[in-house]
């Protein structure tokens, strides 16, 4: 089948690529002209994995290409997938649709009839009805449906091709006829399949977004508990986790979420909530976006206690930039935030990433990035450990203690192991454990020889 895929962005891109491979035709358009000649040559605009190669192969098999032009796009395909960024208002927390009208007011003068276009941006409950009529004040004869995407950066072409469940909202059954064709390889592999209304198909995506980010502040906010009583957050993590009515998934305490979509989709969610008269309903999403932006602020004034009241003149150890792990993404990043609040306090700062550094060199100039994590640590009097990479799973932490000038990590994402950091000299510091030294860890190997309590 022929279709567009407009805005060649994170989501975009992916489509795009993963539509092309499993056969159909695909013209993937954008307004930048820099970056739509990089996808024309099969190079993809961000990492991620296994988007390289998939870039390349679908657009030297002809089955993708790429232009600027809704008009190309309009005459090219009748099906046009939208993925333009939803991004938050400047002057509220609302989503700013305007990315979003623009491509339909272009593309509706040029729609040939019995057009689709199918929304894959986040956006507010309402928006497939409103942008029905919009289209229909140009021409006839097109709908609007929803199909929300739940991609997963890092993971975004795996969960494309093999997703948990796709949503539709469709107004009638050409459209669901449609979007169950381009899914057929999905649809056949067991793929759960949900047809509904568009306002429903929307709605998922906000509200699958809101309650994960609820379990993350959630054991967020336990783990403030636990620092308050001297329990164990990972314990309680794991403890409640193993109920089957609750899961382990998102129960990691740590600095919290960030990137483009769960900080902006939960704000948005409750603005659009007040403006459709259930505010109330969603009250406690504020909380949660308060507990979120409170961990970088803890971990900021933790950070300030390990270098003893004052990080002025203190030489700091950022160990990641990107907002989770598998990205170069540094869109609202924890890690950044946090790496920059410390260096307005008078830190001399070095950050370490193993795919982010030029994208967070561009948000944070004033920073400064270090290529290997050895030098990143050098002289350091406190090393942060702010992302997850698996990368640092792999240091070894006994060599790092000869780089550093004082042996301290503060593992925000509480990941990395606490008792062989700190049988290597480190004393460790995590959000809602007790911290770990060396003459600790010797303890609790020695009860657990003996068998006895530490």
């Amino acid at each position: 089948m022929r279709m567009t895929v407009i805005g060649t962005g994170y989501v975009g891109t992916v489509h795009a690529a993963c539509m092309a491979d499993i056969g159909h035709q695909v013209l993937g358009i954008d307004i930048d002209a820099e970056r739509i000649a990089s996808l024309s040559a099969g190079r993809a605009p961000i990492h991620e994995s296994g988007l390289d190669e998939l870039l390349a192969r679908t657009v030297a098999s002809g089955r993708l290409r790429f232009s600027t032009s809704l008009a190309e796009g309009a005459a090219f395909a009748r099906t046009h997938f939208l993925c333009v960024g939803t991004p938050q208002r400047p002057d509220s927390k609302a989503a700013d649709l305007r990315y979003v009208d623009a491509v339909v007011d272009g593309l509706a003068p040029h729609l040939r009839p019995g057009s689709l276009i199918v929304g894959k941006s986040t956006v507010p409950v309402g928006t497939a009805a409103r942008l029905a009529e919009r289209i229909a004040r140009t021409t006839r004869d097109t709908e609007v449906a929803w199909n929300p995407e739940f991609l997963r950066e890092g993971s975004a072409v795996q969960d494309t091709m093999r997703p948990e469940r796709l949503v539709v909202g469709v107004t009638s059954q050409h459209a669901e006829a449609v979007l169950r064709t381009i899914y057929t390889p999905m649809i056949l592999a067991g793929v759960p399949f949900f047809s509904t209304d568009p306002a429903t198909a929307e709605l998922v995506k906000v509200a699958a977004n809101s309650f994960l980010a609820t379990k993350i502040s959630f054991i967020n906010a336990m783990a403030e508990v636990c620092d308050a009583a001297g329990a164990d957050a990972s314990v309680l993590a794991r403890a409640i986790g193993a109920d089957t009515r609750i899961g382990p998934r998102f129960l990691e305490p740590g600095l919290g979420f960030g990137g483009s979509c769960f900080p902006k989709d939960i704000r948005a969610f409750a603005a659009r909530a007040e403006e459709i008269g259930a505010g109330e309903a969603v009250v406690f999403l504020h909380e949660v976006d308060r507990i979120n932006t409170r961990q970088r602020l803890r971990t900021v004034e933790r950070a300030r206690r390990l270098l003893g009241g004052s990080p002025t003149g203190r030489r700091i150890a950022v160990l990641g930039a990107a907002f989770k792990p598998g990205s170069d993404d540094v869109r609202d990043s924890p890690a950044l935030a946090v790496a920059a609040a410390l260096h307005r306090q008078g830190a001399a700062v070095r950050v370490h990433d193993p795919q982010a550094l030029d994208n967070a060199r561009a948000v944070h100039p004033e920073l400064s990035y270090a290529l290997d994590v050895d030098k990143a640590c050098e002289d350091a009097d406190l090393v942060l450990h702010l992302t997850d990479w698996p990368e640092y799973q792999d240091i070894d932490p006994a060599a790092l203690a000869s780089q550093v000038r004082s042996p301290v990590l503060l593992d925000a994402r509480n990941s990395l192991d606490p008792r062989s950091w700190s049988a290597a000299g480190w004393t460790v510091h995590a959000p809602g454990r007790p911290r770990l030294s060396c003459a600790t860890s010797s303890r609790v190997r020695t009860a657990a020889l003996t068998g006895g309590a530490s």
